[in-house]
C-alpha cells in the first residue's frame, strides 16, 4: 500500500478485529498477520518476522491484563511454556536471519502440521468436563517444554508467536481454553520480546531488511491490544466447543495459506 498513513490505519482495523476473534483461544492474532502483511500491507521479508514479534509485544498485555482481572494468570502452565519457546524463539531467529533467506521449504512443514491439527480440532469433540473422573490425557511437563521449544523455533522463524500453536495443540489435549489462553499469551509476549531483541541485535551486521517495521508493528499493535482485551473480557460467554471450532477453522485456513505459499 503506497500511502503510509492508509497503511497504519488498515494494520490498526484489522488488527483489532482478529485479535478480537482469536484471544478467546489464546491466539494473539500474529499467525493471521503475517500473510495479511504481506499480502496486503506490502512488509518485506525478512522484516515481517520481527514486525509480527513487535505487534505481540504491543497487543498481549491488553488480553493479559483482562485475565489477571478475571483471575486467570496461566499459573504453572504459563512459566512451562516460557521455559521452553524462550531459547527456541532466539534460534528461530538467528536461523530465519542466518541460514532460511527462503521459506518455502518450512511453509510446507508448517502446512503439514497445522492443516491435520486444525481438522482435529473442527471435527473432533471436546472432552465432557461434567464431573472429577473426566478422561483428559495432559501432555507431560517434560514432552511439553521440548514441543514448547520447537514451536518457540517456528515462531521466530514466521513471527507468529508460540501460542498460535501451543493453544490448538493444548485445547485439543483437553485442556480447557480459560485455562490456556492466558498461559499461550503469557508465553507469546516473552518469546516475542526476546524475538524482537534478538532480530533487532542481528540487523547491525546485515544488508539486508531485517529489523522491524517500527510504524507499522506498532499500529499493528495499538489494534491488537484493544482487541485483545475484547476478546478476553467476552471469552466467557463464549461455550469451549465454540472456540474449539473456531481455532479449527482459523488453524485450517493458516495451514492452507502457508501450503499455496510453499508451492508456489
Amino acid at each position: 500500500m503506497p500511502d503510509t498513513g492508509w497503511t497504519e490505519v488498515v494494520a490498526l482495523a484489522a488488527a483489532y478485529l482478529i485479535a478480537t476473534v482469536t484471544t478467546p483461544a489464546g491466539i494473539s492474532g500474529a499467525v493471521l498477520l503475517l500473510p495479511f502483511q504481506v499480502s496486503v500491507l506490502g512488509t518485506p521479508s525478512p522484516s515481517v518476522t520481527p514486525t509480527n514479534l513487535l505487534y505481540n509485544i504491543i497487543a498481549t498485555p491488553g488480553a493479559l491484563y483482562r485475565y489477571w482481572r478475571q483471575g486467570q494468570t496461566g499459573g504453572r502452565l504459563a512459566l512451562v511454556l516460557i521455559a521452553g519457546t524462550l531459547p527456541g524463539v532466539i534460534a528461530g531467529s538467528v536461523i530465519r536471519v542466518e541460514l532460511l533467506p527462503g521459506p518455502h521449504v518450512f511453509d510446507l512443514v508448517v502446512a503439514a502440521v497445522l492443516i491435520p491439527l486444525g481438522c482435529w480440532l473442527a471435527l473432533s469433540r471436546p472432552s465432557r468436563t461434567g464431573g472429577p473422573d473426566r478422561r483428559v490425557r495432559l501432555i507431560p511437563a517434560p514432552v511439553l517444554v521440548v514441543l514448547a521449544a520447537v514451536v518457540g523455533c517456528v515462531g521466530g522463524l514466521y513471527g507468529i508467536g508460540g501460542g498460535s500453536i501451543l493453544a490448538p495443540v493444548l485445547i485439543g489435549s483437553g485442556r480447557k481454553p480459560s485455562e490456556v489462553a492466558p498461559a499461550a499469551l503469557a508465553a507469546t509476549f516473552v518469546t516475542s520480546a526476546a524475538g524482537v531483541i534478538t532480530f533487532t541485535i542481528l540487523s547491525l551486521h546485515q544488508h539486508i531488511s531485517v529489523a522491524p517495521d517500527w510504524p507499522t508493528g506498532i499500529a499493528l499493535g495499538a489494534g491488537g491490544l484493544a482487541g485483545g482485551y475484547t476478546g478476553a473480557r467476552i471469552q466467557s460467554r463464549l461455550p469451549d466447543v465454540l472456540i474449539r471450532r473456531l481455532v479449527g477453522i482459523l488453524v485450517i485456513a493458516i495451514g492452507a495459506y502457508y501450503l499455496s505459499s510453499g508451492l508456489s
